[in-house]
């Protein structure tokens, strides 16, 4: 941007200068007058433009000339004043430009710089002065040498600032940085002919004009003297500089040979030192014998030099390396290569492999025949080993040490190509699954729980031959290759034996663990493409076995794929149902056992597949527990049920509103913002907390007891009430129940519905509605589907009860025609709500437990 700015600027600098100088000669035109006219100034002119302004004196060792016509216009300055030096100022530009240039523009460029320079000058020494004419007359005083110095000053610095500006602007560079290169050493011309001006002007004040004609011919004589003198002295130091310029050459010649001596033999010396201190160097005879051997290379070998140089470099070379290293000194010595480098071992003096990155290269002699060959060593081992250590990190299991899923997929791939190739090939995998392995590593720990991981792995590989694979996949899931087999029994057999191993206690730190695996297994005769996909049918298998009652083995067959597929659209399904709604709460309800009253409902979930119709909680349940999609699910159940449930209590007046009872999953209940979501719920249906009731199974409750606590307390400090689902099934529910702020007990539907022939049964809930009473708390008996069950626990002072006696869970309209036929029923002051107002055979069968 600034270049360009200088550029634009360069021709208006220019027009400006030229209309000053002419400015000037005008001013100075109309000062003069005819009365002023000198006939010497037009010798004076004469002679400045014929002979000035073509003679110039070069200065030795400068870029420097002194112009004649410098001192001519000068001298007029001091002779005739100043208006008639501007005048011969501009007439000898004028002359000078027309001979260096043909442009117009740059000759008024150059006559007006030099009129406006010396029209500065001529002014400045007026100014302090006074008559310039009248100074000349006194001789050298020391005010006449001021303002010679000051003449040659203000001409010199005024004409080369003016000039040096308008080529900067022209050539488009810094003006300083041009004035500094090419006109800084014009001074010295400015200053010699002001001083020559000075004693010209003396001998015309003692002689007359006459004086100065008399110099012309004696300057032009000395002047060619002086130039004839400067040619010789350049001739002169033309041949003195051609002489010194040989003898430089001469002792450069001189000074070279001495170098290259000296290189050589620093380059043995170098040589001998390179050879004996690299990391291992050898000289070694077409036959392979080592020749010569530095320390480097007998340290890295375990030999001194006089044992090593008696061994032949076959000797000492791995077996599974030499055949490449044979071949390769073959080529070599046959010029197809000229020189190779490998990794290979050696053999060390003690025995054990030293990995080497070897360089080979040979040297022949004058006729061109073998002389030897040059080894370079290095030693690698320790980056072999680096690598070795990352390659096996990169393919096992870094808490057991087995083969991790990369090498697994490696190896099965390998598998899967050979029964291609050979149909009598046939292998199987196994995909192992500890039960309940997730108990050991929540009670002890996640350290003591890798013990255990590592010691079954120790387990499984006593029971596999080392031909097969045991594999660790990630977690508690591991599996075996099982290579070459004589048919699937072979492959169960194997499975037993894992699950009888497994069987034997644990002992670790003091502590005895029991576990047991779920196994799956697939048979290549199956028919499998790629590795991932007999992974796939093994883990499929697995989990067939886990739904069968786990600590046991399956074999895959193709129903089971069939049934994966469907589950898998079925998954799919779902998160679509759980997006639109269609899952949808039934309400079954419960009633005091003595009257038939309802005093709520428990929400059960229903899902109306467009595609498949009712489907079964039993079928989508655990599949929204395994995916997650519980969480999502089980707050639209709540949202739904406490919107409905409301509606009743408005719509249905009692003296205790109903309430509802919704299921939390373990999923649920383990949700950081659990109590925050039904809070929200609860503020957007405006339900009443005291009226709703969180069921949570005693599995859920029994899993972790210091954080089940903490989320119990929680939960009731935003006032709903609480209920223990399925109790009585398990081993420590009595003994953890006083520790949990529980407020209503479920007894199990298990024990109700054998309560007439059991007799253990009846006891055990007797026992429960007893603790009950004892602890202040509710009890509910499921399963309630005779009049006898009724009857009974009735009899043992169980309150309130559930149940097909009653009614099947319901859809909302035919829970309400329910609600409807109970208030006319006792309006006429019955004792118990009659099963046959709602249409159970149009609904019953939808709706089912």
């Amino acid at each position: 941007m600034e270049q360009k700015i200088r550029k634009q600027l360069a021709k208006p600098f220019i027009f400006l200068i030229i209309s000053l100088g002419i400015l000037v000669c005008l001013q100075t035109s109309y000062r003069l007058t005819f009365q002023d006219f000198d006939f010497r100034f037009l010798l004076f002119v004469f002679v400045t433009v014929v002979f000035g302004s073509r003679i110039v004196v070069q200065i030795p060792g400068v870029k420097g000339q002194v112009s004649i016509s410098d001192t001519f216009l000068m001298l007029s300055i001091l002779i005739f004043g100043g208006e008639w030096s501007v005048i011969l100022a501009g007439i000898d530009a004028l002359f000078s430009s027309i001979r260096i240039t043909k442009s117009p523009l740059l000759i008024a460029f150059n006559s007006s710089v030099f009129v406006i320079s010396t029209y500065l000058t001529v002014w400045t020494l007026k100014l302090l002065f006074g008559s310039l004419t009248d100074l000349a007359h006194h001789g050298f005083t020391s005010e006449f040498v001021i303002a010679l110095c000051l003449m040659g000053l203000v001409q010199y610095l005024t004409n080369s600032g003016l000039i040096a500006t308008g080529v900067a602007l022209r050539s488009n560079k810094p003006v300083w940085k041009m004035w500094r290169e090419n006109f800084l050493w014009t001074s010295i011309t400015y200053f010699a002919g002001a001083s020559a001006a000075g004693f010209i002007t003396q001998l015309i004040d003692k002689f007359g004009i006459f004086a100065f004609l008399a110099t012309v011919p004696i300057i032009a004589v000395v002047y060619f003297t002086y130039t004839t003198y400067l040619k010789n002295v350049e001739a002169a130091s033309a041949q003195a500089e051609i002489a010194e310029k040989h003898i430089v050459e001469l002792s450069h010649h001189i000074a070279e040979q001495d170098r290259i001596s000296r290189a050589l033999k620093e380059s043995e010396e170098y040589f001998r030192n390179a050879f004996d201190n690299a990391a291992g160097m050898a000289l070694v005879s077409p036959g392979g014998q080592w020749l010569e051997v530095n320390e480097s290379l007998c340290k890295m070998l375990g030999y001194e030099k006089q044992e090593l140089t008696k061994k032949h470099f076959q000797s000492i070379t791995h077996p599974n390396d030499l055949g490449t290293d044979l071949a390769n000194i073959y080529k070599l010595s046959e010029d197809i290569i000229p020189s190779y480098q490998l990794e290979k071992r050696y053999l060390h003096k003690k025995g054990h492999v030293v990995w080497v990155l070897q360089n080979v290269s040979l040297i022949r002699d004058e006729k061109a025949k073998l002389k030897q060959y040059v080894f370079q060593i290095q030693d690698i081992t320790d980056r072999k080993r680096a690598e070795d250590q990352i390659h096996y990190a990169a393919f096992h299991d870094a808490l057991t040490g087995l083969p991790n899923r990369t090498l697994l997929s490696d190896r099965l791939s390998m598998s899967v190509e050979r029964s291609k190739r050979n149909i009598n090939y046939q292998f199987a995998v196994l995909f192992i699954d500890l039960d309940r392995f997730k108990v050991v590593n929540d009670s002890l720990g996640h350290n003591m729980g890798d013990k255990l991981l590592v010691e079954l792995s120790r387990r499984l590989q006593d029971c596999v031959r080392k031909v097969d694979t045991v594999a660790r996949l990630g977690g508690d899931e591991f599996a075996i290759l099982l290579d070459d087999i004589t048919d699937a029994k072979a492959a169960s057999e194997t499975a037993e034996r894992l699950q009888e191993k497994l069987r034997e206690p644990f002992t670790l730190d003091g502590h005895k663990f029991h576990t047991t695996a779920s196994i799956g297994i697939a048979y290549s005769r199956t028919g499998y493409e790629k590795p991932e996909d007999i992974l796939r049918d093994a883990d499929t298998a697995m989990y067939k076995a886990k739904a069968n009652g786990k600590a046991r083995h399956e074999l895959f067959n193709i129903s089971m794929h069939t049934h994966a597929i469907e589950a898998l659209e079925l998954e799919n399904e779902l998160r679509v149902a759980v997006e639109r709604g269609e899952i949808f709460p039934c309400f079954q309800p419960i009633v005091l056992l003595k009257t038939g009253e309802i005093t709520g409902f428990e929400a059960l979930a229903r899902w109306n597949n467009p595609r498949r119709g009712i489907i079964s909680p039993a079928d989508f349940i655990p599949l929204a527990e395994e995916t997650g999609l519980i969480i999502p699910l089980g707050l639209s159940m709540l949202r739904q049920s406490c919107q409905q449930v409301y509606k009743w209590q408005q719509k249905f007046i009692k003296e205790q509103p109903l309430t509802v009872s919704v299921n939390l999953s373990g999923k649920q209940f383990r949700q950081a913002d659990l109590v925050e979501q039904i809070e929200i719920i609860l503020h957007e249906t405006n339900f009443n907390p005291n009226n709703l009731r969180l069921e949570i199974t005693e599995s859920v409750v029994m899993e972790n007891a210091a954080s089940t606590s903490d989320m119990l307390k929680q939960l009731k400090s935003i006032g709903v009430q609480l209920s223990i689902d399925d109790f009585g099934t398990g081993y420590s529910s009595l003994s953890y129940l006083h520790s949990f702020p529980f407020d209503i007990l479920k007894v199990d539907r298990s024990f109700v519905t054998h309560m007439a022939i059991d007799k253990e049964s009846r006891s055990i809930v007797k026992t429960i509605v007893t603790l009950a009473a004892e602890l202040d708390k509710v009890v509910v008996a499921e399963g309630v589907e005779f009049e006898e069950h009724r009857t009974l626990l009735t009899d043992l002072s169980c309150e309130y009860g559930q149940g097909f006696l009653f009614s099947k869970p319901l859809d909302a309209v035919n829970a309400e025609r329910l609600l409807v036929s109970e208030l006319d029923f006792l309006g006429g002051k019955g004792n118990r709500v009659p099963t046959t107002s709602v249409d159970f055979e149009q609904v019953g069968s939808f709706y089912t437990m």
